[in-house]
């Protein structure tokens, strides 16, 4: 299948069936860059690093997925060839650079293959988790949409010492409640929008899909140096699937009390 212009890279769905509200999204969960764009000029080395994907994130999701029994929709390549979390018409969808990287295959992208990317990559996740949360409406349980992500200890020369951030978009609700469960049940550094913000464009996945139906929604951003090792990441996710749930039962007991 591979280098034909044609081929479709669909994204993994897990546990579809879940009995739990929560959707769990990993948009950077792979590094793998398929045939047909030739490794897009990168080393070995800089495939494996943060550039191309988020280390550990996935692990963490699968984990978070199997505690919360919670559907799981992760990307199948790397972010470096299309990153999902930004819509098309975004630089950082296709980037020609990421933070001190050159990306080669990405210098010179025409709009006929930004639209290839985009039909081929963008498309099918962007129909595979709305069908997901449509169907979920359809049924009267409406999701709960939590994205999992993370970020480098150490980003342009400077030492970061938050540990767990939680980001919000619009509604500020969800994010708010995991930020109050994580300082009453865990030891980690946790902070609300960190490293990152809305403002830094990183919340495209939220923004399309669980503001406009009025979904709890949340953007997770562990350090990778925490999830590094499979046991690592097991660790975290028996951490946080009881910060997860505390947050969604307190959202809501406000609900209720609304």
């Amino acid at each position: 299948m591979a280098g034909q212009k044609t081929d479709i890279w669909q994204p993994a769905i897990e546990r579809p069936d879940a009995e739990s509200r929560v959707i769990l999204i990993c948009e950077h969960a792979s590094n793998h860059i398929p045939d047909h764009w030739n490794g897009l000029g990168l080393t070995p080395d800089q495939r494996q690093a943060h550039i191309a994907w988020d280390p550990g994130a996935l692990g963490l999701a699968k984990g978070l997925s199997q505690r919360m029994d919670a559907t799981l929709i992760h990307a199948p390549v790397s972010r470096l060839v299309y990153d999902l979390n930004r819509a098309p018409d975004m630089v950082g969808a296709m980037p020609a650079r990421s933070e001190i990287h050159d990306i080669p295959g990405n210098a010179h992208i025409t709009p006929e293959e930004r639209l290839a990317r985009t039909q081929a990559i963008y498309l099918p996740w962007a129909y595979g988790l709305h069908g997901l949360i449509a169907r979920r409406i359809a049924l009267g349980r409406r999701p709960v949409i939590i994205t999992i992500h993370s970020f480098t200890p150490v980003y342009h020369g400077k030492h970061r010492t938050v540990e767990f951030g939680i980001i919000h978009d619009a509604d500020a609700h969800l994010s708010v409640a995991i930020l109050d469960a994580a300082h009453r049940k865990t030891r980690l550094q946790a902070e609300l929008n960190s490293p990152y913000s809305a403002a830094d464009d990183v919340t495209h996945t939220l923004r399309v899909h669980a503001t406009p139906y009025g979904l709890p929604n949340a953007m997770l951003e562990v350090r990778n140096d925490l999830i590094a090792t499979p046991e690592a990441q097991a660790a975290m996710a028996e951490t946080l699937a009881p910060v997860l749930n505390m947050g969604i039962e307190e959202i809501q007991k406000q609900a209720k009390a609304s």
